[in-house]
């Protein structure tokens, strides 16, 4: 199991429409593409120097090949609706593929 994770700082003026359009819009139309089995958001807590609020968005993918489909055939197109709809510098985001390891839950 992979877990495919987004983490976003958004500015304090648009993080609550930004919360809204993820959970409604974004990441219904990520598990959309069918590549990934389930999402789960959540907002880091910790202060930015930055400012603004934090999140990390962690999709969880069964295998690399999944992973390699979802590069090929729909994360340019995701990006492009994420650059679309908010402004340059208010949201800022980085990626990160990370492997189970083990799961304890």
């Amino acid at each position: 199991m992979y877990i495919y994770n987004v983490t976003t700082n958004v500015a304090d003026a648009i993080y609550q429409n930004w919360l809204v359009w993820m959970k409604e819009d974004y990441i219904p139309q990520m598990l959309a593409t069918k590549k990934f089995a389930s999402a789960k958001i959540t907002r880091v807590m910790i202060q930015e120097e930055m400012g603004g609020k934090t999140f990390s968005v962690q999709y969880s993918i069964k295998d690399k090949e999944t992973f390699k489909a979802f590069y090929v055939e729909d994360a340019s197109r995701m990006n492009a609706i994420m650059q679309s709809k908010f402004e340059n510098g208010l949201v800022v985001s980085f990626q990160t593929e990370l492997e189970v390891i083990g799961d304890f839950s």
